[in-house]
């Protein structure tokens, strides 16, 4: 039985951005302490979830102070995330702060510089808990690494959190920040919303901007969240150009938060359980396709669709490990040694990929992403399963078999890549629990560039379908 104080501390945790500024402003919670709360709750747990890299115990209680004193003297000159406990993806440099990529490589490396999204979320007041826990260089869909990890799922700790971002993932679930910064180059924000299930939303690409921009051109940066309002928020706060980052996108007509309960009726919404080539358990698109049910239920027109597409994964791989390859084509005798054992195996096959054979993938890239448009002419979205699985063991890189079918390093993310290629917004959204208790996300896929229809269909089932805030306590850790 938790203690009183452990139950408070429980419902502090899970609070929302919004709820946490309406709190302040009326001094009934103060940014201090909650921050102090949440640094407690996460030296507590992170042996168990492996969540943090670092967490930051220091530069948290500095920048509550600094929200806490703007609450207190000129509450509305405080900014849009005041007193806010955010994570960043241990991808993002950090100035002054350790960012380890996830690698020995870089393993006690502090940058002298903060990546756009860092340096905006500080601008917004945000107070940084820590850095999370991702793969080596954010390279597959878990987060084991040599440095710390692999991040574990808050509602199976058996399980893994997902990747890349992971850690980002873990900590949102079991309330360790209101929002989670993460990337994603073929899934990475959208996996671990799955799998923890919570919202994650890979926005527009270029919409929040990126530096080191990704070598493969399919990294995309957003939040992790409990609240399709919190994620709005974060994108409200980072996102408009950056000189730095050259396909960054000018910053949109309405804030995102203002947008949230426009209705959606009559929109028209394609639905497929596999994009006409995937392989996706029983259970797991059932799942999904209840969760789409609610917007039928708020006036949109479902349709199902057959879409002819192939599967582009013999393109992807070669723009993917391409990509890793690049970071070592100066020094990989050097630092093979240090690298994780299966990711230098898609680096060596990456070498061996001629400059024609990246250029013809890119070429065969943009002929998919115009098949894929035209497909769905006439339609406002797209809703499909984020994965076709759901959490597999801890430390895994994949999963050994979907449906019965064994799966490879990048075979399992049939469903996530191709939004990476054609650079659309695209959500993972909790749709409900398998029979064995484990999230599934339903996967919703704007045009190009409209992220706010996306994030209102999700505000849509989050208001009539209302997801857990918290995992369940009884899992061998005490939330």
């Amino acid at each position: 039985m938790p203690t009183r104080a452990e139950r408070e501390s429980s419902e502090i945790a899970y609070l929302s951005a919004d709820s946490l500024r309406e709190l302040y402003l009326t001094r009934a919670l103060s940014p201090v302490e909650v921050t102090t709360t949440l640094l407690e709750r996460a030296e507590a747990l992170n042996s168990e979830l492996q969540a943090f890299v670092t967490i930051t115990h220091d530069v948290a209680l500095a920048q509550a102070r600094l929200a806490e004193r703007a609450f207190a003297t000129d509450p509305e000159s405080a900014g849009m995330l005041a007193g806010v406990p955010i994570t960043l993806k241990d991808l993002t440099a950090t100035a002054g702060i350790r960012t380890t990529f996830g690698s020995l490589l870089f393993e006690n490396w502090i940058p002298d510089y903060d990546s756009p999204v860092a340096e905006r979320l500080t601008a917004a007041g945000a107070v940084l808990l820590g850095k999370t826990t991702t793969p080596e260089f954010g390279w597959k869909g878990d987060s084991g690494n040599r440095v710390n990890g692999p991040a574990r799922n808050p509602w199976d700790t058996s399980r893994t959190a997902g990747g890349s971002s992971g850690g980002a993932g873990a900590a949102t679930a079991a309330g360790l920040g209101a929002i989670a910064q993460g990337t994603d180059g073929a899934g990475s924000i959208r996996i671990p919303a799955s799998f923890c299930g919570v919202f994650g939303i890979k926005p527009s690409f270029g919409l929040v901007p990126s530096y080191p921009p990704p070598a493969s051109g399919m990294g995309h940066v957003g939040p992790i969240t409990r609240t399709v309002r919190d994620a709005a928020l974060f994108l409200d706060a980072t996102a408009g150009p950056d000189a730095r980052d050259r396909f960054s996108l000018n910053a949109l007509p309405a804030a995102l938060s203002t947008v949230l309960a426009d209705g959606i009726e009559g929109r028209r919404i394609a639905w497929t359980s596999d994009l006409g080539y995937g392989n996706v358990e029983a259970e797991v698109a059932e799942v999904a396709r209840s969760a789409i049910s609610t917007l039928e239920d708020a006036g949109c027109i479902v349709e199902e669709v057959e879409l002819a597409l192939d599967d582009p994964l013999s393109f992807v791989e070669i723009i993917w490990s391409t990509a890793q390859a690049a970071l070592h084509r100066d020094d990989l005798e050097a630092v093979r040694e240090r690298l994780d054992p299966s990711r230098l195996k898609v680096v060596e096959r990456g070498m061996r990929f001629t400059a024609t054979e990246l250029a013809g993938a890119r070429l065969d890239a943009d002929t998919f992403c115009e098949k894929l448009r035209l497909s769905l002419v006439g339609f406002d979205l797209l809703a499909l399963p984020t994965l076709p699985v759901t959490a597999f063991a801890a430390g895994a890189d994949h999963p050994a078999t979907v449906n019965g079918q064994e799966a490879t390093l990048l075979s399992w993310l049939q469903l996530l890549y191709p939004f990476n290629l054609t650079t659309q917004p695209a959500a993972s959204v909790p749709a409900g629990f398998t029979r064995a208790g484990l999230p599934v996300g339903v996967q919703l896929v704007g045009a190009w560039r409209d992220d706010q229809l996306v994030l209102r269909a999700a505000a849509e089932i989050e208001r009539r379908r209302p997801w857990p805030a918290s995992p369940p306590s009884a899992i061998g850790i005490s939330l």
